[in-house]
Protein backbone atom coordinates (compact mmCIF):
# COMPACT_ATOMS: atom_id res chain seq x y z
CA UNK A 1 0.00 0.00 0.00
CA UNK A 2 2.96 2.65 1.02
CA UNK A 3 4.72 1.58 -2.56
CA UNK A 4 1.44 2.57 -4.27
CA UNK A 5 1.11 5.38 -2.70
CA UNK A 6 4.71 6.70 -3.41
CA UNK A 7 4.07 5.83 -7.09
CA UNK A 8 1.07 8.13 -7.41
CA UNK A 9 3.25 10.89 -5.37
CA UNK A 10 5.61 10.82 -8.01
CA UNK A 11 4.05 10.09 -10.99
CA UNK A 12 1.91 13.41 -9.78
CA UNK A 13 4.98 15.95 -9.43
CA UNK A 14 6.04 14.54 -13.00
CA UNK A 15 3.17 15.44 -14.58
CA UNK A 16 2.97 18.85 -13.51
CA UNK A 17 4.54 21.35 -15.90
CA UNK A 18 8.14 22.27 -15.34
CA UNK A 19 8.86 26.20 -15.07
CA UNK A 20 12.23 27.54 -16.34
CA UNK A 21 13.97 30.50 -14.64
CA UNK A 22 13.47 33.53 -17.01
CA UNK A 23 16.76 35.34 -17.58
CA UNK A 24 18.05 38.67 -16.06
CA UNK A 25 17.73 41.49 -18.19
CA UNK A 26 20.07 44.41 -17.42
CA UNK A 27 19.33 48.25 -17.12
CA UNK A 28 21.73 48.30 -20.36
CA UNK A 29 19.79 46.06 -22.01
CA UNK A 30 16.37 47.73 -21.57
CA UNK A 31 17.60 50.87 -23.24
CA UNK A 32 19.15 49.52 -26.31
CA UNK A 33 15.65 47.57 -26.47
CA UNK A 34 13.77 50.58 -25.80
CA UNK A 35 15.91 52.51 -28.45
CA UNK A 36 15.49 49.51 -31.64
CA UNK A 37 12.52 49.78 -34.05
CA UNK A 38 10.81 46.98 -34.69
CA UNK A 39 9.21 46.62 -37.76
CA UNK A 40 7.06 44.33 -39.23
CA UNK A 41 6.55 43.67 -42.43
CA UNK A 42 3.24 44.68 -43.90
CA UNK A 43 3.08 47.63 -42.01
CA UNK A 44 0.83 50.40 -42.74
CA UNK A 45 2.25 54.28 -43.72
CA UNK A 46 -0.09 54.70 -40.50
CA UNK A 47 2.03 52.54 -38.11
CA UNK A 48 5.22 54.27 -39.80
CA UNK A 49 3.87 57.97 -39.12
CA UNK A 50 3.08 56.99 -35.23
CA UNK A 51 6.27 56.15 -34.60
CA UNK A 52 7.70 59.11 -35.77
CA UNK A 53 5.65 61.16 -33.86
CA UNK A 54 6.97 59.13 -30.38
CA UNK A 55 9.24 61.63 -28.71
CA UNK A 56 11.94 59.69 -28.43
CA UNK A 57 12.09 59.46 -32.54
CA UNK A 58 11.10 63.01 -32.65
CA UNK A 59 14.33 64.16 -31.05
CA UNK A 60 16.65 61.84 -32.77
CA UNK A 61 15.37 62.95 -35.94
CA UNK A 62 16.30 66.35 -34.83
CA UNK A 63 19.48 65.91 -34.45
CA UNK A 64 20.16 64.27 -37.61
CA UNK A 65 18.77 66.82 -39.38
CA UNK A 66 20.39 69.79 -37.63
CA UNK A 67 23.67 67.81 -38.33
CA UNK A 68 22.71 67.41 -42.02
CA UNK A 69 22.22 70.87 -41.89
CA UNK A 70 25.33 72.31 -40.39
CA UNK A 71 27.23 69.74 -42.34
CA UNK A 72 25.69 71.27 -45.53
CA UNK A 73 25.62 74.60 -44.75
CA UNK A 74 29.76 73.97 -43.94
CA UNK A 75 30.18 72.92 -46.88
CA UNK A 76 28.74 75.38 -49.49
CA UNK A 77 31.05 78.08 -47.58
CA UNK A 78 34.29 76.17 -48.24
CA UNK A 79 32.92 75.89 -52.09
CA UNK A 80 32.55 79.73 -51.87
CA UNK A 81 36.10 80.54 -50.19
CA UNK A 82 37.41 78.31 -52.79
CA UNK A 83 35.54 79.39 -55.78
CA UNK A 84 36.10 83.42 -54.62
CA UNK A 85 39.08 83.64 -52.59
CA UNK A 86 39.01 87.80 -52.81
CA UNK A 87 36.08 86.96 -50.08
CA UNK A 88 38.58 86.79 -47.21
CA UNK A 89 40.28 90.06 -47.84
CA UNK A 90 43.61 88.37 -49.23
CA UNK A 91 42.44 87.03 -53.31
CA UNK A 92 41.18 88.97 -56.54
CA UNK A 93 39.95 92.19 -55.39
CA UNK A 94 42.78 94.67 -55.77
CA UNK A 95 41.56 97.48 -53.80
CA UNK A 96 39.55 96.80 -50.48
CA UNK A 97 37.62 98.95 -47.63
CA UNK A 98 38.11 99.23 -44.26
CA UNK A 99 34.66 100.65 -43.32
CA UNK A 100 33.34 97.04 -42.50
CA UNK A 101 29.87 98.30 -44.12
CA UNK A 102 27.81 95.26 -44.87
CA UNK A 103 26.00 94.94 -48.17
CA UNK A 104 22.49 96.33 -47.97
CA UNK A 105 23.17 97.40 -44.51
CA UNK A 106 24.39 101.69 -45.07
CA UNK A 107 24.59 103.81 -42.77
CA UNK A 108 22.92 107.11 -44.10
CA UNK A 109 23.66 109.47 -41.09
CA UNK A 110 26.81 111.03 -42.90
CA UNK A 111 25.35 111.26 -46.26
CA UNK A 112 21.80 112.94 -44.46
CA UNK A 113 24.70 115.34 -42.82
CA UNK A 114 26.51 116.13 -46.04
CA UNK A 115 23.66 116.87 -47.64
CA UNK A 116 22.36 119.14 -45.47
CA UNK A 117 25.80 120.79 -45.50
CA UNK A 118 25.63 121.19 -49.09
CA UNK A 119 22.16 123.01 -49.11
CA UNK A 120 23.43 125.55 -46.37
CA UNK A 121 26.55 125.97 -48.52
CA UNK A 122 24.02 126.70 -51.83
CA UNK A 123 22.22 128.98 -50.13
CA UNK A 124 24.53 131.07 -48.62
CA UNK A 125 26.67 131.32 -51.65
CA UNK A 126 23.11 132.44 -53.52
CA UNK A 127 22.09 134.25 -50.86
CA UNK A 128 23.74 135.32 -47.74
CA UNK A 129 27.38 136.34 -49.49
CA UNK A 130 28.60 139.64 -49.47
CA UNK A 131 28.06 141.54 -53.50
CA UNK A 132 28.91 144.95 -52.97
CA UNK A 133 31.43 145.19 -56.39
CA UNK A 134 29.70 142.47 -59.12
CA UNK A 135 31.65 144.78 -61.85
CA UNK A 136 34.87 144.61 -60.00
CA UNK A 137 34.46 140.71 -59.59
CA UNK A 138 34.04 140.47 -62.96
CA UNK A 139 36.86 143.04 -63.82
CA UNK A 140 39.09 140.47 -61.65
CA UNK A 141 37.80 137.28 -63.48
CA UNK A 142 38.64 138.53 -67.06
CA UNK A 143 42.15 139.60 -65.48
CA UNK A 144 42.47 136.00 -64.39
CA UNK A 145 41.33 134.51 -67.35
CA UNK A 146 43.85 137.02 -69.55
CA UNK A 147 41.16 138.09 -71.34
CA UNK A 148 41.95 141.95 -70.52
CA UNK A 149 45.32 143.27 -71.49
CA UNK A 150 48.27 144.75 -69.93
CA UNK A 151 46.04 148.53 -68.27
CA UNK A 152 48.96 148.97 -65.79
CA UNK A 153 46.62 147.53 -62.87
CA UNK A 154 48.52 144.89 -61.14
CA UNK A 155 46.90 142.31 -59.57
CA UNK A 156 47.07 141.20 -55.70
CA UNK A 157 49.58 138.97 -55.41
CA UNK A 158 46.90 136.47 -53.01
CA UNK A 159 44.39 136.74 -55.33
CA UNK A 160 46.48 135.25 -58.43
CA UNK A 161 48.08 132.78 -55.98
CA UNK A 162 44.51 131.36 -54.85
CA UNK A 163 43.39 131.27 -58.10
CA UNK A 164 45.87 128.91 -59.26
CA UNK A 165 45.07 126.89 -56.56
CA UNK A 166 42.34 126.65 -57.17
CA UNK A 167 43.01 125.13 -60.72
CA UNK A 168 45.43 122.33 -59.38
CA UNK A 169 42.66 121.13 -56.96
CA UNK A 170 40.95 119.23 -59.22
CA UNK A 171 44.06 117.44 -60.62
CA UNK A 172 44.66 116.14 -57.04
CA UNK A 173 41.18 115.57 -56.19
CA UNK A 174 41.26 113.04 -59.52
CA UNK A 175 44.31 111.51 -58.45
CA UNK A 176 43.09 110.51 -54.83
CA UNK A 177 39.15 109.78 -55.88
CA UNK A 178 40.48 107.55 -59.19
CA UNK A 179 39.98 104.49 -58.63
CA UNK A 180 39.66 104.18 -54.79
CA UNK A 181 37.08 106.94 -54.39
CA UNK A 182 34.44 105.35 -56.53
CA UNK A 183 31.61 103.46 -55.61
CA UNK A 184 31.04 99.84 -56.12
CA UNK A 185 27.56 99.08 -54.52
CA UNK A 186 25.99 102.24 -56.92
CA UNK A 187 25.86 103.35 -60.78
CA UNK A 188 26.70 106.36 -60.27
CA UNK A 189 30.54 107.16 -61.55
CA UNK A 190 32.66 109.81 -60.16
CA UNK A 191 33.82 111.46 -63.07
CA UNK A 192 31.08 113.73 -63.86
CA UNK A 193 31.88 115.51 -60.42
CA UNK A 194 35.22 115.87 -61.15
CA UNK A 195 34.95 117.35 -64.17
CA UNK A 196 32.27 119.78 -62.68
CA UNK A 197 34.71 120.28 -59.87
CA UNK A 198 37.04 122.59 -62.16
CA UNK A 199 34.13 125.06 -62.25
CA UNK A 200 32.38 124.49 -59.16
CA UNK A 201 34.82 123.10 -56.60
CA UNK A 202 33.89 121.29 -53.31
CA UNK A 203 30.35 123.11 -54.27
CA UNK A 204 30.32 119.85 -57.66
CA UNK A 205 32.02 117.29 -55.44
CA UNK A 206 29.75 117.23 -52.10
CA UNK A 207 26.84 115.52 -54.45
CA UNK A 208 29.06 112.56 -54.76
CA UNK A 209 30.21 112.52 -51.28
CA UNK A 210 26.79 112.29 -50.28
CA UNK A 211 26.18 109.76 -53.00
CA UNK A 212 29.15 107.62 -52.29
CA UNK A 213 29.15 103.95 -51.10
CA UNK A 214 32.20 101.55 -50.40
CA UNK A 215 33.86 99.96 -51.37
CA UNK A 216 35.60 100.87 -54.89
CA UNK A 217 35.42 98.33 -57.53
CA UNK A 218 38.30 96.22 -58.79
CA UNK A 219 40.63 97.39 -60.90
CA UNK A 220 41.91 94.93 -64.00
CA UNK A 221 45.74 95.24 -64.63
CA UNK A 222 45.16 96.75 -67.81
CA UNK A 223 43.13 99.52 -67.04
CA UNK A 224 45.89 100.61 -65.14
CA UNK A 225 47.78 100.96 -68.66
CA UNK A 226 45.26 103.60 -70.20
CA UNK A 227 43.31 107.04 -70.00
CA UNK A 228 42.71 108.12 -67.12
CA UNK A 229 44.88 105.91 -64.71
CA UNK A 230 48.15 106.19 -66.57
CA UNK A 231 48.03 109.78 -66.39
CA UNK A 232 46.80 110.07 -62.33
CA UNK A 233 49.22 107.21 -61.34
CA UNK A 234 52.28 109.00 -62.84
CA UNK A 235 54.87 110.23 -60.39
CA UNK A 236 55.34 112.97 -62.95
CA UNK A 237 51.82 114.52 -62.43
CA UNK A 238 52.65 114.56 -58.98
CA UNK A 239 55.44 115.72 -58.70
CA UNK A 240 54.34 118.73 -61.12
CA UNK A 241 51.13 119.46 -59.02
CA UNK A 242 54.01 119.27 -56.13
CA UNK A 243 56.12 121.97 -57.39
CA UNK A 244 53.64 124.11 -58.68
CA UNK A 245 51.33 124.26 -55.61
CA UNK A 246 54.71 125.26 -53.49
CA UNK A 247 55.56 127.74 -55.54
CA UNK A 248 52.00 129.24 -55.60
CA UNK A 249 51.97 128.95 -51.86
CA UNK A 250 55.65 130.71 -51.30
CA UNK A 251 54.32 133.27 -53.77
CA UNK A 252 51.81 133.86 -51.66
CA UNK A 253 53.24 134.08 -48.35
CA UNK A 254 55.92 136.17 -49.70
CA UNK A 255 53.28 139.10 -50.36
CA UNK A 256 53.78 141.67 -48.23
CA UNK A 257 51.56 142.80 -45.11
CA UNK A 258 49.32 145.43 -47.50
CA UNK A 259 48.60 142.61 -49.99
CA UNK A 260 47.19 140.61 -47.28
CA UNK A 261 45.02 143.52 -45.74
CA UNK A 262 43.90 144.06 -49.34
CA UNK A 263 43.33 140.47 -50.08
CA UNK A 264 40.71 140.37 -47.03
CA UNK A 265 39.29 143.77 -47.90
CA UNK A 266 38.07 141.71 -50.86
CA UNK A 267 36.96 138.88 -49.22
CA UNK A 268 34.40 140.81 -47.21
CA UNK A 269 33.42 142.63 -50.41
CA UNK A 270 33.47 140.52 -53.05
CA UNK A 271 30.99 137.70 -54.20
CA UNK A 272 33.88 136.06 -56.45
CA UNK A 273 36.63 136.43 -53.78
CA UNK A 274 34.57 135.31 -50.39
CA UNK A 275 33.07 131.89 -52.54
CA UNK A 276 36.28 131.31 -53.89
CA UNK A 277 37.90 131.33 -50.35
CA UNK A 278 35.68 128.90 -48.80
CA UNK A 279 35.58 126.45 -51.52
CA UNK A 280 39.38 126.63 -50.86
CA UNK A 281 38.77 126.27 -47.04
CA UNK A 282 36.08 122.76 -47.89
CA UNK A 283 38.79 121.16 -50.36
CA UNK A 284 41.29 121.34 -47.66
CA UNK A 285 39.17 119.85 -45.12
CA UNK A 286 37.84 116.94 -46.85
CA UNK A 287 41.31 116.21 -48.57
CA UNK A 288 42.75 114.13 -45.63
CA UNK A 289 40.12 111.54 -45.75
CA UNK A 290 40.37 110.54 -49.01
CA UNK A 291 44.29 110.77 -48.43
CA UNK A 292 43.10 108.16 -45.84
CA UNK A 293 40.80 106.52 -48.11
CA UNK A 294 43.41 105.94 -50.73
CA UNK A 295 45.97 104.97 -48.16
CA UNK A 296 44.06 102.51 -46.47
CA UNK A 297 42.48 101.06 -50.32
CA UNK A 298 46.41 100.26 -51.22
CA UNK A 299 47.10 98.33 -47.73
CA UNK A 300 49.87 101.20 -46.80
CA UNK A 301 48.23 102.72 -43.48
CA UNK A 302 51.31 100.74 -41.61
CA UNK A 303 54.15 102.70 -43.55
CA UNK A 304 52.23 106.12 -45.01
CA UNK A 305 50.41 106.67 -41.46
CA UNK A 306 52.64 109.92 -40.47
CA UNK A 307 50.76 111.73 -44.26
CA UNK A 308 47.72 112.00 -42.49
CA UNK A 309 48.66 114.97 -40.31
CA UNK A 310 50.77 116.57 -42.88
CA UNK A 311 47.54 115.94 -45.28
CA UNK A 312 46.00 118.71 -43.40
CA UNK A 313 48.34 121.34 -45.06
CA UNK A 314 46.51 122.63 -47.71
CA UNK A 315 47.73 121.19 -51.07
CA UNK A 316 50.88 120.77 -49.99
CA UNK A 317 50.05 117.90 -48.07
CA UNK A 318 47.69 115.78 -50.13
CA UNK A 319 49.90 116.36 -53.06
CA UNK A 320 53.29 114.99 -51.09
CA UNK A 321 51.23 111.99 -50.21
CA UNK A 322 50.45 111.55 -54.12
CA UNK A 323 53.98 111.44 -54.88
CA UNK A 324 54.81 109.24 -52.03
CA UNK A 325 52.33 106.43 -52.41
CA UNK A 326 52.76 103.17 -54.05
CA UNK A 327 51.31 102.30 -57.36
CA UNK A 328 48.43 100.12 -58.05
CA UNK A 329 50.66 97.73 -59.54
CA UNK A 330 52.94 97.61 -56.40
CA UNK A 331 50.12 96.40 -54.54
CA UNK A 332 50.29 92.74 -53.95
CA UNK A 333 46.48 92.00 -54.29
CA UNK A 334 46.92 93.04 -57.68
CA UNK A 335 50.12 90.72 -58.50
CA UNK A 336 48.04 87.92 -57.38
CA UNK A 337 45.31 88.28 -59.27
CA UNK A 338 47.28 89.11 -62.57
CA UNK A 339 48.90 85.93 -61.98
CA UNK A 340 45.93 84.25 -61.43
CA UNK A 341 44.28 85.40 -64.56
CA UNK A 342 47.66 84.07 -66.46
Amino acid sequence: MLANTNLISSNFFNSLPTRTPKPRTSSLQLQNLKSTNFSLPNTTVTSKFSSLVRPHNLNNTRFLVLKCHSTLDKNQNMEEEEENPGLDGKGSSVLESGDGVQEGKRDWTTSILLFVLWGVLIYYVFNLTPNQTPSRDMYFLKKLLNLKGNDGFKMNEVLVSLWYIMGLWPFVYSMILLPTGRSSRSNIPVWPFLILSCFGGAYALLPYFVLWNPPPPPVEETELSRWPLNFLESKLTAGISLAAGLGLIVYAALAGGDVWQEFFQYFRESKFIHVMSIDFTLLSTFAPFWVYNDMTARKWYDKGSWLLPVSVVPLLGPALYLLLRPSLSEVPALREASSKQK
